[in-house]
């Protein structure tokens, strides 16, 4: 079996370790682990920020998609509205026309009804001189 006689050596030994510990712990393990609860608190604060710009995004979508339903449908309105407006001026034209239409006609019928009658009273005043004519060509004489 081993025997160890203790001596200062040993004493020294650990001071030098709790020495070494406090130091390393002093200049080195707190200020890493300061800058790793640092580094902790700023990716917290990032990934907050960064839901709430999701959110954000997300609520802008919806309100863009609201905002666009809302637009087609005031558009197909508006568009009703024209398509109506469009049919009765179409109507007020048409009606237009064909009141102008039926003036032009009652006008034409009016001018054929008064040429006919002139036709009529011109052959009328030739009928007594042909019947004269087509008289003596039948009798072979002169009346």
């Amino acid at each position: 079996m081993i025997t160890v006689i203790p001596d200062i050596s040993a004493v020294y030994q650990m001071v030098n370790f709790l020495v070494l510990l406090f130091l390393l712990n002093l200049v080195l393990y707190k200020p890493i682990r300061n800058v790793i609860l640092e580094r902790k608190a700023k990716v917290g604060t990032l990934n907050s920020g960064v839901e709430k710009a999701s959110a954000d995004l997300e609520k802008q979508k919806g309100d863009y998609k609201e905002g666009l339903k809302q637009a087609r449908g005031e558009g197909l309105k508006q568009k009703e509205v024209f398509i109506e407006e469009a049919s009765a001026q179409e109507k007020e034209i048409i009606t237009r026309i064909n009141q102008k239409a039926q003036a032009n006609f009652a006008q034409i019928k009016a001018q054929v009804a008064e040429e006919t009658e002139q036709a009529r009273k011109a052959l009328e005043a030739e009928v007594e001189v042909y019947a004269k004519a087509i008289g003596e060509k039948i009798l072979g004489r002169a009346c």
